[in-house]
């Protein structure tokens, strides 16, 4: 990313997206791959610095580097196991999570931004039953403490966010 230039995430974003959704192939994306770099990946890379003090202070075992793999979804689709056998994906994601060997036990926090809509949240992604059951019970021991945390949801719900 260019030192001093703001990157954030415009309606051009979302034009290259869809865009892609109807000409997903090798020629198209290669010979727009300036505006992906500009428009889709700076910007996500901005995010993920803009937000990562913030995710270290809940979990300093985060992984918080701007980089594709790490935080940042690849663009290339992995085709080998999916009926989709379009290259690239139309939408483009952040998540911070613990590194590869400690991640699956461990919240997750994302983003998710394609052509038709946006969203966000915080969860696990393969949890194993041991530690669903210590969150069960966690629930269940402290049902004020976890009304509290979520109190929140439904107002969020209402929130409109700006693009640009």
């Amino acid at each position: 990313m260019s030192a001093g230039v703001l990157h954030r995430f415009s309606p051009r974003t979302i034009e290259f997206l869809d865009e892609l959704a109807d000409n997903n192939s090798k020629l198209w994306f290669e010979d727009n791959k300036p505006t992906y770099i500009e428009h889709v990946l700076q910007p996500a890379q901005a995010l993920v610095l803009k937000l990562s003090d913030q995710m270290l202070a809940i979990d300093p075992c985060f992984e918080t580097s701007p980089s594709i793999g790490k935080t940042i979804s690849r663009i290339y689709r992995d085709t080998r196991f999916s009926n989709d056998k379009s290259p690239f994906r139309t939408n483009i994601w952040i998540v911070f999570k613990r590194p590869k060997k400690e991640w699956a036990d461990a919240p997750a926090f994302f983003f998710e931004l394609s052509p038709e809509s946006y969203r966000y949240g915080m969860g696990f992604y393969s949890a194993s039953k041991d530690t669903m059951d210590a969150f069960r019970e966690m629930i269940d021991n402290n049902p004020d403490e976890f009304a509290a945390a979520v109190s929140f949801y439904p107002e969020l719900y209402l929130e409109e966010v700006k693009l640009a």
